[in-house]
């Protein structure tokens, strides 16, 4: 019979054994982009998040950098807005020129982008719609144009959210014939249709004009067609792949840990971050121990990688426990 509270006795003993760990070597932050200068937008369902002009972005990646942040993923906001997103493809737009600038700035962060159309369509579905549904191929070709001007003007990987079929397979034979083999392909290949998106629609003004996005993300109440979706991404080229949401989903995590051997990235999405930041608020909870704790959960689970709206935090906490 074992006596397990001998390795619980002291703190030094409980540090020797600690199975699993957090560091900002872990966490990527999410960053929301707009056009024009001086702009840093409050996200009212987000407190602590903002949307960014580029000017002053560059010195929210700075701060981020002096913390240990290593990697940022992006999404663009634009101005305008049509039915095809066409700012979202455009080689000289707004996002391929942010991406030029930061990594001359900044040239050893890893810029991870965001491929989506949702942001940039007026009717705020992910894709080319046609009577009222989502079109696969003709938004498949336009995700691979917009992957593609990201990665000309920088980006060190794209992450396709849009949950579309075959558009990693798409994306990665786009890059490989224009000399861009060594830009990485993040895949959103596990991306559930949650209640948790609601504060990054905000954030993003991205919410559907009509209907929803169950045809093209995923059930909430199916974990074997996670298998499906990451193994396939994983065929067609997708160098890490990333379960969203985090909490709710940490079976899914799990489960791909055991089938792959690529990173696994989980995303603790707005909802979750929103949450907890509310509860904080209000002093219902320690939100550092709270964010911690739920992070870690996610490290345990068997996730490499997580993005976080917490990520800025986490590095301040890890920092000041070092002290």
């Amino acid at each position: 019979m074992g006596r397990f509270r001998r390795l619980r006795k002291t703190e030094a003993i409980r540090n020797l054994v600690r199975e699993t760990t957090l560091s900002a070597n872990d966490v990527i932050q999410p960053f929301f982009l707009v056009e024009g200068r001086k702009k840093k937008e409050t996200i009212v369902s987000m407190p602590g998040i903002y949307r960014f002009s580029l000017d002053f972005l560059l010195k929210e990646i700075e701060s981020y950098i002096k913390l240990g942040g290593q990697a940022g993923l992006f999404f663009g906001i634009p101005h305008q807005k049509d039915a095809k997103g066409s700012l979202a493809y455009q080689d000289d737009g707004f996002m391929p020129r942010a991406i030029r600038v930061i990594k001359k700035k900044f040239p050893q962060f890893v810029v991870i982008t965001d491929v989506c159309l949702c942001g940039y369509t007026d009717h705020g579905h992910c894709g080319v719609v046609i009577n009222h549904e989502v079109e696969n191929d003709q938004t498949v070709d336009l995700l691979a144009k917009m992957a593609l001007a990201h990665a000309q003007a920088g980006a060190d990987f794209v992450a396709p959210s849009d949950m579309m079929d075959f558009r990693v397979a798409k994306i990665r034979r786009e890059l490989d014939q224009h000399q861009a083999e060594d830009v990485g392909i993040i895949s959103y290949a596990v991306k559930y249709s949650s209640a948790y998106y609601g504060p990054f629609r905000d954030a993003a003004h991205s919410k559907p004009k009509f209907g929803n996005r169950k045809t093209y993300q995923m059930d909430p109440a199916n974990s074997r067609e996670a298998m499906k979706e990451a193994r396939q991404d994983v065929l067609e080229g997708a160098d890490m792949v990333m379960v969203k949401p985090a909490l709710a989903y940490l079976d899914i995590v799990a489960s791909l840990r055991r089938e792959l051997t690529v990173p696994i990235v989980a995303y603790s999405v707005s909802g979750e971050y929103a949450m907890m930041k509310a509860a904080a608020q209000k002093k219902w909870i320690n939100e550092k121990d709270i964010v911690l704790e739920s992070h870690l959960s996610m490290k345990r689970a068997g996730a490499d990688i997580l993005i976080t709206y917490y990520a800025k935090d986490i590095l301040n906490w890890i920092r000041e426990e070092r002290r």
